[in-house]
């Protein structure tokens, strides 16, 4: 079923779609949109308004989301198995209880967005905002981490273990109880660690440049 410049918004959509075709929206206003427990693998979602749109519980695995977006759209405990969001704005959206296994988001805004209580094996950042996001708990070992700003992020219990960040920006960040045991960290801007951060930050690799930092920080002049 295919939607093409539809205005959808403040209608409720799920029991008109069937889980045996795909179903393409186009350029639709989905604010407010009822999709909650919807039949939508390999949906794709081209420049659609997301905002406030309700996708609890749905069925998104494999769904392909790019350009549009909005504030607020909600994921909570829905399935986006392999979905790919492209250039989509998801500033304060919501994915807890979200099974997120090889999701990946590239490129999108993500600011304030809450991906908590999250399940799954991990999901894939690139090119993305996520500034005031809460990752808590979050697993994102051994990832490339290309592009990213984490400034005031919330990243506490999150597992980075040998992740690489190349163009990632940690100014701000809450890191307790995060793992960064053989992370690369040297392509990162960490801001002025405090102690707390520096001790998270233990079994990474820095730089030279981080640590005179970190140590200058700390009255300690390196020479």
């Amino acid at each position: 079923m295919n939607f093409d410049g539809e205005d959808l918004s403040g209608t409720s959509l799920t029991e008109r779609l069937k889980g045996d075709e795909p179903h393409v929206f186009r350029e639709c206003d989905l604010t407010d949109t009822d999709l909650w427990g919807a039949s939508l693998a390999g949906a794709r979602f081209e420049s659609c308004v997301l905002e406030g749109t309700d996708f609890r519980k749905a069925d998104l695995d494999g769904a392909v989301f790019s350009g549009g977006g909005g504030l607020r759209a909600r994921f909570t405990d829905a399935d986006l198995l392999d979905a790919v969001f492209t250039d989509v704005d998801l500033s304060s959206a919501h994915f807890g209880g979200a099974l997120m296994t090889d999701a990946s988001f590239t490129g999108c805004r993500m600011i304030g967005a809450s991906l908590t209580g999250s399940r799954g094996t991990g999901f894939r950042l690139s090119r993305s905002n996520l500034i005031m996001a809460n990752l808590g708990g979050c697993t994102l070992r051994g990832q490339v981490l290309d592009g990213i700003r984490f400034d005031d992020a919330d990243l506490s219990g999150c597992d980075f273990t040998e992740a690489v960040f190349s163009d990632c920006r940690l100014t701000g960040t809450k890191v307790l109880r995060a793992v960064f045991a053989k992370a690369d960290l040297r392509g990162a801007d960490l801001g002025e660690p405090d102690d707390a951060k520096v001790r998270a930050f233990a079994g990474a690799v820095i730089n030279q440049a981080q640590a005179n930092a970190i140590l200058g920080a700390r009255g300690l002049t390196v020479v």
